[in-house]
């Protein structure tokens, strides 16, 4: 029986790591999928029984790149599930997008989950798989950088786009939308505001930010049979926040129960 392989892209970063090591329990081979080479070995370092993830360098906005990698997986064994897991924000506003920004974050964050969903097409048919696309709150809300939430915006709507076609031949395609987590991209606005963490917890209903490892529980979740008639979904990890604002309701309502 050919070996169940879990595909991550984006997989070096803290998220894709995170989900990665999630995924190792219910899949024979994590591939780890990622453009950093040497970012890629630090991860696949850091996980724990190394043996079962197999890192893949690989530019996903390149269609060729993308067709080797299906290519490499598909000797590896049969793809079970596939996460589009990369991306990444420029512009932190309108006014600072360039044409070039604009088209690269659509690239990434959109159009590559295009590319690997349809490079593992038949081997998600073969097995009925399941696909996660990692979206964010910026793709359902204004929270800046509006080239990368425009793009999120869209991967939602792919990840329906894929249930309704694809569902008969019993894929399923699911979003995950993280709000703030604590990652090396935050990492730099933390270096210049160390209070930035905590500041944005008035915003969550729980008052604290979400973890690498609360958005791989989700994505676990719906990658498993636990949620085998759940398809065309996006959900919020996101602590409360896209539910609505305690401090807006206490303004309005004038209750202190808020």
């Amino acid at each position: 029986m050919p070996r169940s392989v879990a595909v991550v892209t984006g997989a070096a970063g803290d998220i894709g790591r995170a989900i990665a090591h999630r995924l190792a329990d219910a899949h024979d081979l994590v591939a780890l999928v990622d453009i950093d080479a040497a970012a890629l070995e630090v991860a696949q370092e850091t996980l724990e029984g190394s043996e079962n993830f197999v890192p893949i360098v690989c530019d996903i906005t390149n269609e060729a790149d993308v067709a080797l990698l299906a290519k490499r997986v598909g000797d590896l064994g049969s793809t079970k599930t596939l996460i589009n897991n990369a991306g990444a924000a420029r512009a932190v506003s309108l006014q600072d997008t360039t044409a070039d920004i604009w088209r690269q974050d659509a690239s990434l964050n959109l159009e590559a989950a295009f590319l690997t969903f349809r490079a593992f097409e038949d081997a998600l048919k073969s097995t009925s798989g399941s696909v996660v696309n990692i979206a964010s709150v910026n793709g359902m809300a204004v929270f800046g950088h509006p080239a990368y939430s425009a793009a999120k915006a869209g991967l939602i709507h792919f990840t329906k786009l894929v249930a309704v076609e694809y569902g008969k031949f019993g894929i399923r395609s699911n979003a995950v939308a993280p709000g703030t987590v604590r990652t090396q991209a935050w990492e730099a606005r933390a270096a210049a505001n160390p209070q930035v963490f905590e500041e944005a917890k008035r915003w969550y209903a729980l008052r604290r930010i979400a973890t690498a490892q609360d958005v791989a529980n989700a994505v676990y979740f719906l990658s498993s049979e636990q949620a085998a008639a759940i398809t065309g979904v996006c959900l919020p990890v996101d602590c409360g926040l896209t539910a609505g604002q305690a401090e807006l309701a206490r303004t309005f309502s004038q209750s202190e129960h808020y």
